[in-house]
């Protein structure tokens, strides 16, 4: 499985729309798409992840480094996630402490910076 991407901006968010498999293959696409969006003034950014079927460590790392950047400028990095299977994977290891991660694309993009 390949990993799609798509991006688009909606109430003053950056959507990437991401689906497939994020894993050591895919993950530097994703991470370069991050990247592209904070070098290019970017700074609130949620990443819909409802597609995604398979999540490893390499693609938890380019989330986390997305998080880190968009930090650097004061901005956010939410998620979108309704999949049980992806969601286990973030309590496991601690990182619903770490991002905001929402079940709708909607209260994502409405969600205000400190919430």
């Amino acid at each position: 499985m390949d990993l799609s991407l798509s991006t688009r901006t909606e109430s003053g968010r950056s959507v990437v729309a991401v689906g497939g498999e994020i894993d050591v293959y895919t993950a530097p696409r994703l991470r370069d798409q991050l990247v592209e969006l904070v070098d290019s003034g970017h700074y609130h950014i949620v990443v819909d992840m409802r597609a995604v079927e398979f999540l490893d460590s390499t693609g938890l790392g380019v989330l986390v480094g997305g998080l880190k950047r968009v930090g650097q400028h004061d901005g956010s990095l939410r998620l979108v996630c309704n999949q049980e299977r992806i969601l286990k994977i973030f309590r496991i290891t601690g990182l619903t402490k770490v991002f905001p991660i929402h079940e709708r694309l909607e209260e994502a993009v409405a969600a205000t910076d400190g919430s």
